[in-house]
């Protein structure tokens, strides 16, 4: 089975669950997301269990499994004792399943009565028995388990049954095997696919706004050079979302070469982060994804109760937002927020500039090698005045700018505000800071009722490789000093930078000569209507009389 065919299945399969909740009154419900990630998750799991079983290391267990068709069915036959060992020579991070949480078990019990019960038992109890691979936390160290009761959210409580049934039989179609052995950026796409439904403004105050691929891979391709050998690293994002940074850094550092951490405080967006997780292989990092006001009480400190310190930092953060019942605790931590924290106004409280503390934290938070990107209004890069000057000229006098990369209009979907991106680089001291005007490329399309501006594979090239190149590019980029920086004010803008041209033609005397006498007679003609026009208005002054 190719990777388009499992596509186009798997993402049949998620049309058919939406259509399940809807036919049950719940398509578009504050609760339908719940359902369908959950049920999307339950039938990865099984399959993923199943494929890590066929691939168990011990030869014995694995040639036992592999004499039936069916992996469920070869398991039946195993002792307790027997299927407890082989539980135990599963990777680490492969998800624990007992032989009653399977779905073929649920689907072959779907005539027996209370199948809703069954079912919600069974999904909380495979929570349970793998808590500690995927259970993630809040700030307050209470555990947010994979799975809860779903059939609850049907208020007839007549149609659980039928309902949990219909829910059943959408898995048993079709597996994921075929593709755990492959690259995960398969599931990148499928998880896009999977939530963008739900995507949107369903998060809390702090509303995911969802950050477009393109963004994203430049962002992460900028942070890291082709084949650059790096091994061991932290990745954070303060405020996280679904995940879609993290995951493009995670994909290109490699996702055996990097723990990833996090904070929301969406429970919403944290759990989906989750899920994006266990879909690309980093189950390990589930353990750091913590729901919480990271601005308020941020959760990854060291044990003497400082910020913990990363190696890269990517975030898309919210750019205004009414904080003001928050706003007095970061005032009062002056070093954290060294620019300042945003006053509170009298009115438009929503307005705030909230992401002028999120970058102050992510400044605080770069480890000594430290790399970090950061998505900020364009109005930022150029302001005169205030918190975002004080920012600006923090992050030049600490030597530690690599770049501003200024994106086209429209190029989010859920709002029109320009956008640039702030790269930040603590080994940079010495180097050359790049400034790129990317504004005039891509291509204007419509997507969903609005304008959306699209970056072509060739328009992230060209980004990609002027910004590594540190060479400027007329009308495109410039490569500047710091000094240079202070010189413009610390603007971070590179049109402020592109020469002024003066185009220059040759001609002969005779062409000039030629032109300076067209000059002339148009001169004199206008020099005459003038006259014309001043006698006019002379002699219709003089004709006003007082009555």
């Amino acid at each position: 089975m190719t990777n388009s065919t499992i596509e186009i299945q798997t993402k049949k399969l998620i049309d058919d669950l939406k259509a399940t909740c809807a036919s049950y009154g719940l398509g578009n419900d504050g609760n339908e997301y719940k359902i369908i990630t959950q049920i999307f998750l339950y039938k990865f799991l099984n399959d993923k269990f199943g494929y890590e079983v066929k691939n168990v290391e011990e030869p014995g267990y694995r040639a036992r499994v592999k004499l039936t068709d069916k992996w469920e069915e070869a398991l039946k036959g195993f002792t307790d004792e027997d299927y407890n060992d082989l539980l135990s020579f599963l990777p680490a991070d492969s998800p624990k399943l007992k032989r009653e949480h399977f779905i073929s078990n649920l689907y072959n019990q779907q005539h027996k009565g209370d199948f809703s019960a069954l079912f919600d038992a069974t999904m909380v109890d495979i929570a349970n028995f793998n808590a500690e691979i995927f259970s993630m936390k809040t700030e307050s160290e209470t555990k947010l388990t994979l799975f809860e009761n779903i059939t609850i959210h049907i208020p007839d409580s007549m149609k659980r049954d039928e309902f949990a049934c219909a829910l059943v039989s959408r898995l048993v179609n079709f597996n994921f095997e075929k593709v755990f052995s492959q690259k995960y950026d398969f599931f990148s796409t499928i998880f896009e696919y999977l939530i963008k439904d739900y995507n949107k403004d369903g998060g809390g105050k702090y509303a995911e706004y969802f950050t477009p691929h393109s963004v994203a891979s430049i962002m992460a391709q900028l942070l890291v050079k082709e084949d650059e050998d790096i091994s061991d690293v932290s990745c954070y994002d303060p405020s996280a979302g679904s995940g879609t940074l993290l995951m493009a850094i995670a994909h290109i550092i490699g996702e055996d070469r990097c723990t990833i951490f996090s904070q929301d405080i969406s429970q919403k967006s944290s759990k989906m982060l989750r899920l994006n997780l266990i879909l690309n292989n980093l189950v390990h990092s589930i353990p750091n994804i913590i729901q919480g006001d990271t601005l308020v009480l941020p959760y990854h400190k060291t044990p003497e109760g400082r910020l913990q310190k990363f190696d890269y930092i990517v975030s898309n953060p919210p750019f205004k937002l009414d904080f003001s019942d928050t706003q007095p605790k970061l005032a009062d931590q002056k070093y954290r927020f060294f620019a300042g924290v945003p006053t509170i106004p009298k009115a438009k409280k929503e307005s705030m500039s909230i992401y002028l503390c999120f970058l102050q934290h992510i400044i605080n938070s770069l480890s000594a090698k430290g790399k970090a990107a950061v998505v900020v209004p364009t109005g930022f890069i150029t302001a005169q005045s205030g918190i975002e000057k004080k920012i600006r000229e923090h992050l030049v006098t600490e030597r530690m700018l690599r770049g501003v990369v200024s994106m086209p209009s429209n190029i989010f979907a859920t709002t029109g505000t320009n956008v640039s991106v702030l790269f930040l680089d603590k080994q940079n001291a010495v180097g050359k800071v790049v400034l790129i005007n990317a504004s005039k490329l891509g291509t204007t399309v419509k997507e969903d009722g609005n304008q959306r501006t699209k970056l072509s594979i060739n328009d992230i090239k060209q980004i990609v490789s002027t910004f590594h190149n540190r060479q400027p590019v007329d009308d495109f980029a410039v490569a500047l000093t710091y000094d240079q920086i202070i010189e413009k004010n610390y603007s971070f803008s590179a049109g402020q930078y592109f020469d002024v041209k003066i185009e220059y033609t040759d001609i002969t005397p005779e062409e000039f000569t030629a032109k300076m006498n067209s000059y002339k007679a148009n001169l004199n003609k206008l020099f005459a209507e003038s006259k014309v026009l001043e006698t006019e208005i002379s002699n219709q002054l003089g004709g006003v009389r007082y009555e």
